[in-house]
């Protein structure tokens, strides 16, 4: 038996991109700045964490080393290494936002250029705009600039009840979000609107059109919910997904992963509310694959909750609350299994604004059989798709090299 199981801690960078001085990043790094900032006493909350970082499940499977091969930050747990492999890679695609990453660890990277939105009053060309109140049958939007989700809600969210206008805004990423009250605008037709308002921008070659459902009748009281749906961009390649589909196999996905690819070379989408539920829903789907599937799961905390949020102790505690439930899906590995945890771009807390960074991120994992060791520092995010590819079987695909042999592995027999 062969399965894999790709388990994604949104946003957890470890520094050092070599092009992180064209995106404002340069220096950024989303562990080490949340490890040396509870080594200083700057990720004490009372009630929820206090003291260093404690991640020591991660770090037996070689966080520390990853880091050290990412920038060489050196990370002191003193924890020893199990039967694991770890690295870093480097991601070569266009900017620095959920759908890039993603379809680059799914072995796809993206070459073309996105479409962005500029940091103006309004944000919006005006046709796409009136296009938007007319198509989406509304009396107009709210917002219509770069904004923090939580924060144009405070702004916007009374006057949204009283109108009936949609919040409307974008940030550095190439997205157009929507923030409607789910009781007084509607949970279903914040949808469809999205659905209409993702026909819209696909000329602009926008990535992702995302529904921000809130419940609340203040701004004091306003809280945006866990019925978050994004519509992305279809992939224009075939990924590692659709790969294994095309064969048989089944890809569950665990989370925001159904979104990011469209639901194209999906089986099955199992969705929950928070990093721990969605941990729980993992390990369903680990007891539920079968011979040749993927478990493919986001944990989408890290960077919506804590990173966007710049909230240093409430980013450490979501580690440290990873880590302590890692033992349980190290568990359930069988022989023939494969567990890789990585990231899919930084957000680092400590860093000026509320946007993502460009970091490299950790290629850790492990699997009953496998030797492990280093892999050094990877070019491409795709090794991570080609190496769970190899394991499963699939013959190689276009892009990235697989490190399945460099850990020990061997190949099934597709």
């Amino acid at each position: 038996m062969a399965r894999a199981f790709l388990f994604v801690l949104d946003s957890f960078g470890i520094g050092g991109a070599a092009d992180a001085e064209r995106y404002g990043d340069a220096g950024a790094n989303t562990f080490a700045h949340v490890a040396l900032a509870c080594a200083e006493g700057r990720g004490d909350r009372d009630g929820l964490r206090s003291g260093p970082l404690f991640v020591p499940n991660m770090l037996s499977l070689g966080l520390g080393r990853a880091a050290e091969t990412a920038t060489g930050f050196h990370f002191d747990g003193k924890i020893p290494l199990a039967s694991a492999f770890y690295g870093a890679a480097q991601e070569v695609s266009s900017g620095k936002d959920t759908p890039s990453g993603h379809w680059e660890i799914a072995a796809l990277p993206v070459r073309f250029d996105w479409g962005y939105f500029p940091n103006t009053v309004p944000a919006f060309p005006a046709e796409l705009t009136e296009a938007i109140i007319r198509e989406g049958k509304v009396p107009g939007i709210l917002g219509n600039c770069h904004a923090p989700g939580t924060e144009i809600i405070e702004r916007f969210g009374e006057e949204h009840i009283r109108t009936g206008k949609p919040i409307c805004y974008t940030s550095v990423d190439s997205v157009l979000q929507v923030a409607a009250h789910e009781g007084h605008f509607g949970l279903e037709r914040l949808y469809e609107f999205c659905k209409t308002v993702r026909r819209l921008v696909d000329p602009l070659n926008i990535g992702r059109v995302i529904a921000r459902p809130f419940v609340g009748e203040t701004a004091a009281t306003f809280e945006r919910t866990h019925n978050r749906r994004d519509y992305a961009v279809p992939p224009p390649e075939p990924t590692l997904l659709d790969r294994l589909t095309e064969r048989g196999r089944r890809v569950i996905a665990i989370g925001k992963i159904g979104d990011i690819f469209a639901h194209r070379g999906i089986s099955e989408v199992r969705k929950a509310a928070g990093n721990m539920a969605m941990f729980d829903k993992a390990l369903g789907a680990m007891d539920d694959a079968g011979d040749g599937d993927l478990v493919f799961a986001n944990f989408v905390d890290f960077d919506t909750e804590f990173g966007h949020r710049r909230d240093v102790a409430g980013y450490a505690a979501a580690l440290e609350a990873f880590d302590l439930r890692l033992p349980e899906a190290l568990a359930k590995l069988k022989q023939g299994d494969l567990l890789v945890l990585t990231a899919d771009h930084g957000n680092d807390p400590t860093w000026p604004g509320t946007d993502h960074t460009r970091e490299r991120i950790p290629v850790v994992g492990t699997g009953p059989g496998f030797s492990g060791g280093g892999i050094g520092l990877r070019t491409t995010f795709a090794d991570i798709g080609e190496t769970v590819a190899e394991h499963l079987g699939l013959p190689r695909g276009r892009h990235g090299t697989s490190f399945h042999a460099a850990i020990g592995g061997h190949a099934r027999v597709a």
